[in-house]
């Protein structure tokens, strides 16, 4: 089906309508791929550490030396993908999408609703948020005729663009929080740091707050009418019904395939390998391995399909949606390692030098500025929050000690300005794109609309709690 010729920019709307749909618009036209901020970061980087004297065969030599340094973590990260799509396009959680979906009774007010509903998922798992969200887009949009498929699915992807990294799905407390996930390099300047040094900080907590009641206030008003709206089948799309259940079983050997048994079995197993877990590490210390976090949703999700064919089914539905993590994290592995392993004539990297900037031009009490301005600033180019932290970290980190700012809270400045940029990088918009069947540029007018708003108060939060908040030296396990 033909796309239907979209209104003219802004006709018949008002104020943030007017302005979201002109932004729509334009980021249609002319935003690149997400692979070319990959592509663009390790080229700048490059050239910072040959403007500071490293060698080019040192520079290259770190490229393809770091390409790999990173894979662990990037499996961890695609596991995050598939377990949150395993358990969000489950039958149980497709009810309870067709239950949530009957609530709205405008387009407008379906946009809101998608929103808070995403930023509250998020904080639970970002991978999650987005396969959920998505599917209730897709739900919304069969039930109502004039909701905006663009601001519906910008909504969907505020999750990622404005808290998630608050919650328990941070990459970078995650990271912070397990001693054998650290970097040797990174802990030795900041030790670990437990969850309740940063995700559960009061400070955060009413940060996400405030930042879900903001968001969702504008995608509310930014929604465009009835009268000017482009509903899913102005793109050509039409979602049917769910489907009840699995085709019929057609040969013998698929028995199994199609029996709960050892769905039942493998989950006891998990069952009790997690009250194991969860009795001798401590709720706080089990949650906060990467892992274990993993190791749930896709238990969860194995059981919450019931038969290992629909449970397979899922998870080569979610494959694709990790593509952008398995080809990019290399890519930022090689950017780590040119920032520190490059180094000029007198043994400075370019990760010693920007630590002497942040040390240099920052004070205990503009430093909180400057990182949440540096941390959007490169998310632009590395759109990750775990790949991006191993980045960062190191001299940022080493600047916080210097000048005796709270390590916890440094790392939920990061945690909250990374998000910014998510709002106009599109790279973790992926899995949502491949849910909802458009692109990035058809959506991100939007979102943009949404940095603009978050951007300074951001930077207001951020340095006001760092004022509540005392340093405390480095742990060491």
């Amino acid at each position: 089906m033909p796309r239907k010729t979209a209104p003219a920019p802004g006709t018949g709307e008002r104020g943030l309508a007017r302005v979201g749909l002109a932004l729509a618009d334009w980021s249609e036209r002319w935003f690149p791929d997400a692979f070319v901020f990959a592509i663009m970061a390790v080229v700048v980087v490059a050239l910072g550490a040959l403007a500071l004297g490293a060698p080019p065969r040192t520079v290259m030599i770190q490229f393809g030396k770091g390409f790999w340094d990173l894979i662990p973590f990037t499996m961890q990260m695609a596991l995050i993908i598939v377990g949150g799509y395993v358990v969000a396009s489950s039958p149980a959680v497709a009810r309870v999408i067709e239950w949530l979906a009957s609530a709205p009774r405008s387009g407008r007010s379906a946009v809101a609703y998608i929103a808070v509903l995403s930023m509250l998922t998020s904080l639970v798992s970002w991978g999650f948020s987005l396969i959920f969200s998505g599917l209730l887009v897709r739900e919304l949009a069969r039930r109502q005729p004039r909701m905006d498929f663009r601001a519906a699915g910008a909504a969907a992807y505020l999750g990622v663009g404005s808290i998630w990294a608050l919650g328990i799905s941070s990459s970078a407390a995650q990271l912070q929080a397990n001693k054998g996930s650290l970097p040797p390099a990174l802990l030795q300047i900041t030790g670990v740091i437990p969850f309740t040094e940063t995700i559960f900080l009061w400070q955060g907590l009413v940060t996400a707050l405030i930042l879900l009641v903001v968001s969702t206030a504008v995608a509310f008003y930014s929604a465009p009418s009835d009268a000017a709206a482009q509903p899913a089948a102005a793109f050509g799309l039409t979602f049917a019904a769910r489907r009840p259940d699995l085709d019929p079983r057609e040969r013998p050997g698929e028995w199994l395939e199609y029996s709960p048994v050892l769905t039942v079995l493998v989950a006891l197993l998990a069952a009790g390998w997690l009250v194991e877990v969860f009795a001798t590490q401590g709720p706080m210390t089990a949650i906060a391995n990467l892992n274990t976090y993993n190791f749930i949703f896709l238990m969860a999700g194995l059981l919450l399909h019931w038969r290992p064919k629909r449970f397979l089914q899922a998870v080569a539905g979610a494959v694709p949606a990790t593509a952008g993590v398995l080809v990019q994290f290399p890519f930022y592995a090689s950017i780590a390692a040119i920032l520190t392993g490059a180094r000029g004539p007198t043994g400075l990297s370019l990760s010693d030098w920007l630590a002497g900037i942040f040390v240099s031009v920052s004070n205990r009490h503009t430093f909180p500025l400057l990182v949440s301005a540096y941390s959007a600033v490169l998310g632009l180019f590395v759109p990750s929050g775990g790949g991006k932290w191993v980045i960062e970290a190191p001299y940022v980190m080493q600047a916080a000690n210097t000048l005796q700012v709270h390590l916890g809270w440094v790392v939920q400045i990061y945690n909250t300005a990374e998000a910014l940029p998510n709002l106009v990088n599109p790279f973790w918009m992926l899995p949502l794109l491949g849910v909802l069947g458009i692109k990035a540029r058809e959506l991100v007018g939007y979102s943009i609309l949404q940095f603009l708003v978050h951007l300074p108060l951001v930077f207001a939060l951020m340095w006001l709690f760092a004022q509540t908040l005392t340093y405390h030296p480095p742990v060491f396990p």
